[in-house]
């Protein structure tokens, strides 16, 4: 991921946020913001005939030292690019590169609702920590999230 890849890595997190299935956030915040709360590597995208069709990211779940192996990560696919391996794909690299990096533990929390993404970490070696209830609020609603986790 380049920095001229966010207008097309903003629309589809800002697809993902539609849906109200894969995250407490309601808007994309701006390049800066995100940038800064990223890990520099590894951070990819998707192409399709030279358009960006997914993404995906790692940021750290924690400042302090001990937990300088241990991140979060964000995978998403543009709606009209879904259900042809490209979340695989991304994911896929994604833990290989946090491997090769030294990250030891790739931790996410997704919808109990979202089955798409919850089958594509399973199928990527991901296993379910357990459910978190009534973690956060969207849209004044209580939400559960299940807490999903791959060690190296």
């Amino acid at each position: 991921m380049r920095p001229e890849d966010w207008p097309a890595v903003e629309a589809i997190y800002e697809q993902g946020i539609a849906t109200e299935q894969a995250t407490f956030e309601t808007e994309a915040p701006p390049w800066e913001a995100w940038d800064a709360g990223h890990l520099a590597e590894p951070r990819l995208v998707a192409e399709e005939n030279g358009t960006v069709v997914g993404w995906a990211a790692l940021s750290p779940t924690s400042r302090r030292a001990c937990y300088a192996g241990v991140v979060e990560e964000s995978v998403y696919v543009a709606e009209d690019a879904r259900g042809r391996g490209i979340g695989v794909a991304l994911l896929a690299r994604l833990c290989s590169g946090a491997d090769a990096a030294g990250i030891w533990t790739i931790q996410t929390s997704i919808f109990p609702e979202n089955v798409a993404s919850l089958e594509l970490h399973r199928r990527c070696g991901f296993r379910v920590v357990g459910t978190r209830e009534r973690i956060a609020q969207l849209d004044g609603a209580w939400r559960d999230t299940v807490l999903l986790e791959r060690r190296a």
